[in-house]
């Protein structure tokens, strides 16, 4: 499984790779607004860094970047795409799983410009982007999760759905709104291709009481060990 990192912020984005390896970025208009900076200039930024660190491909390392939400027709939603999709070879453009969405997404996909259909919270909202060949669907784990729903049914469906009619692998499964370690497992367990998490939840999955409590049994012992 892969692991991407949900953010904006460069310096997030330059931590995260080299402590954890990140595959990827997905962002969306609330992580740009936290980045402080204006949209194009966050976007920019980022796609420096990747030519900076040789990871100019889609294929090695992929950033999805949402248009302008506000957008409701299928002509402005690929005009806007086409823009955006210029600055990097990196890009991939998040459109939301509304019927223009779909479309856009179909055209920009025969266009070569790759997509990520987002704002999934439904198996059935996630059939027809793999259908028409987008790169990446995004079903949303936490905001479900946070009005009691179990999302684990939810992910095995939608990777059985794609197993089912050979989907699997062509478009990725991104289990986005990832809040916990746990929800991470979760979608691991029900094979999904990919998580997109902030930091601090990569950071809390290497927290464990045990691990601190065998630290210190281990620090005490390499202290009271006799000295040569």
């Amino acid at each position: 499984m892969k692991f991407f990192l949900d953010s904006a912020k460069l310096d997030e984005i330059k931590f995260a790779y080299s402590t954890f390896g990140i595959d990827g970025v997905t962002t969306n208009p609330r992580h740009i607004q936290n980045s402080g900076k204006p949209f194009m200039t966050a976007i920019t930024d980022i796609a420096n860094w990747i030519k900076e660190e040789g990871l100019e491909g889609v294929d090695r390392f992929p950033v999805s970047v949402e248009i302008n939400p506000h957008l409701d027709n299928t002509e402005e939603m690929v005009k806007m795409a086409r823009e955006v999709a210029a600055i990097s070879k990196n890009f991939v453009i998040k459109i939301p799983a509304i019927e223009p969405g779909i479309a856009a997404a179909r055209i920009l996909e025969k266009e070569g410009i790759r997509t990520n259909v987002t704002l999934i919270f439904s198996a059935a909202q996630a059939i027809l982007p793999a259908k028409n060949g987008s790169l990446f669907v995004s079903p949303f784990i936490g905001w479900k999760e946070s009005n009691g729903e179990d999302c684990r049914q939810y992910i095995k469906d939608i990777v059985d759905i794609y197993k089912n009619y050979g989907f699997y692998g062509k478009t990725e499964i991104i289990c986005a709104a990832v809040r916990t370690p746990k929800q991470i497992t979760d979608c691991a367990v029900a094979g999904a291709d990919i998580v997109t998490a902030g930091l601090a939840v990569y950071q809390d999955c290497m927290k464990h009481a045990y691990t601190n409590q065998g630290l210190g049994i281990f620090c005490d012992a390499w202290d009271n060990t006799a000295k040569a």
